[in-house]
């Protein structure tokens, strides 16, 4: 973006803000309607920064830009939104059979293209079917064994090393496991101001940069099993933002709204209670965890309209970012009405497109890369190869959801390498234990950043709302993990900015930003 006024006037370009901002033209106003969709969704979505007047380069575009012409030009060469469209509208015309062989194919090739390397190669193993499949066509093309990583927790309901240890166990990989404690995260959260040099809040950013750096000490490369949800339907938001719509479309919307006041009056905590009394009569299928949890968020969504908006409720974290951020606005985005039209796509085919455009590259790529990078180390992505995307897109959804099954097709070219028993299990995730550590290990820092007086004299939060979240959660009585860390990432950023700031400029390495005056 430009900076500075008449002939202090550059237009700055980087990769990393960190660059921008040792210009000294350089002005490093907070923009609020960023933070308002930092609150909502745990990143900045592009094209928008935290920084007034720097915007971000949207992915599969080029920029143009003159001493002649001031604005820049910006134009796409490849489009996820086109391929979405081109493959829905030119469907796979063959088999499943023959669906799935030429998948595996694809795949492979991607795969084999992907691990050439003149250093040393591996690769990232949760034991789940994205990364699985990944290695196992790695394993299937090496004449030695790959090099796999993986993080565990001591907690077992995060846990996924052994899954992902079995699975190493049957490809053949010489694998590498760390079980992550707290007081780990808690060093790697020091760091992640200057890892993602904006705020940043996808939890899961702690364990992504701990399985980077224990792959580096290592390898120099390593792959991964990101976008396999997004192209082959993985998300179960997907069916449950339909089987919801479904439910409660039809339902006016005063009695929607008397339903959710009933069950909302009633805090989670104690609907966990009444679930856990009656439990021991239920059978085991009906058993629940977090009921009350579930609950809440089941009630929220009757307050919706729309399938349109079910779908941004469960992308949503702050579901009213402008009630905690201070003059806080939410500018337009893809999921606030400036979608693309996503012509001849259905309900479900358009949220995933959408989280192609938007989760995907804004959340779950700069996670990875941003990690990785800060250990020097470089991660690929076969299944962002464009000729499997542009695959991906042609098989209609019945090669996708089957009988209830996600990734369908996908699961049937990993079981030509893994026994279905080895992965056929409940989606966990790559999440970390955070409501449970901000109760215990990372309290103390927390209370620190959430400091009312504090939170007042910087004036960006409504201390009221934050320490009512930050109470309840410590009560057990709500979750307000995913809420409060989004402002805990705002807060830990914001005070690395000040020291910073601080540093004198004789330190500083001027020559980290490009610039055309």
């Amino acid at each position: 973006g430009w900076q500075g006024c008449d002939e202090d006037a550059a237009f700055l370009f980087a990769s990393e803000l960190k660059a921008l901002a040792e210009h000294p033209s350089f002005e490093s106003g907070i923009d609020r309607g960023a933070l308002s969709l930092l609150m909502r969704h745990g990143y900045v979505p592009r094209p928008y920064s935290i920084f007034q007047g720097i915007s971000k380069l949207e992915p599969g575009t080029l920029l143009r830009i003159s001493l002649d012409q001031r604005e820049p030009k910006v134009w796409s060469y490849w489009s996820g939104v086109q391929a979405a469209e081109t493959g829905v509208a030119q469907p796979y015309s063959g088999s499943a059979e023959d669906a799935v062989h030429e998948l595996d194919l694809l795949l492979k090739d991607a795969v084999r293209q992907q691990m050439l390397a003149d250093v040393p190669l591996g690769a990232f193993l949760s034991g789940g079917i994205d990364s699985s499949t990944i290695v196992a066509l790695m394993q299937s093309q090496s004449a030695r064994p790959v090099k796999t990583f993986t993080i565990g927790f001591h907690e077992s309901d995060h846990d996924e090393a052994k899954l992902a240890k079995a699975v190493s166990m049957h490809l053949g990989t010489e694998h590498t496991e760390l079980y992550v404690t707290a007081g780990q995260s808690r060093d790697v959260i020091a760091r992640l101001p200057a890892l993602y040099d904006e705020p940043f809040a996808d939890s899961s950013q702690i364990p992504t940069f701990l399985v980077s750096q224990l792959a580096k000490r290592h390898v120099t490369v390593s792959l991964s099993g990101d976008a396999g949800d997004e192209l082959f339907c993985g998300y179960q938001r997907y069916r449950m933002a339909q089987a919801m719509w479904d439910r409660i479309g039809a339902m006016p919307a005063p009695l929607r709204k008397l339903a959710a006041s009933g069950i909302t009056g009633i805090a989670p905590a104690h609907w966990s209670n009444m679930a856990a009394l009656i439990a021991p009569m239920l059978p085991s299928s009906l058993r629940k965890t977090n009921v009350g949890d579930k609950l809440h968020k089941g009630a929220q969504l009757l307050a919706c309209n729309s399938r349109a908006e079910v779908y941004l409720h469960l992308m949503s974290q702050w579901h009213d970012p402008a009630s905690v951020v201070i003059g806080g606005h939410q500018p337009p985005t893809f999921l606030t009405g400036h979608a693309p039209p996503l012509t001849g796509l259905d309900a479900v085919q358009r949220m995933m497109a959408l989280d192609m455009i938007t989760y995907l590259p804004d959340d779950i790529l700069t996670k990875i890369d941003r990690a990785a990078m800060g250990v020097s180390l470089e991660t690929r992505v076969p299944f962002l190869d464009h000729r499997v995307v542009e695959f991906a897109w042609r098989l209609p959804q019945s090669m996708k959801v089957r009988d209830g099954q996600t990734k369908w097709a996908l699961r049937q070219v990993l079981y030509r390498y893994v026994p279905r028993e080895l992965v056929e299990r409940p989606k966990m995730g790559f999440a970390v234990p955070i409501a449970a550590w901000l109760r215990s290990e990372l309290r103390e820092w927390a209370e620190s950043l959430l400091d009312a007086s504090r939170l007042r004299q910087e004036g960006f939060f409504d201390a009221a709302i934050v320490r009512s979240k930050w109470e309840q959660h410590l009560s057990g009585e709500y979750n307000w993990h995913r809420q409060l860390w989004n402002v805990l990432m705002f807060q830990l950023w914001l005070e690395h900015q000040k020291v910073a700031t601080m540093r004198p400029l004789a330190t500083r390495a001027t020559d980290l930003a490009y610039m055309v005056g």
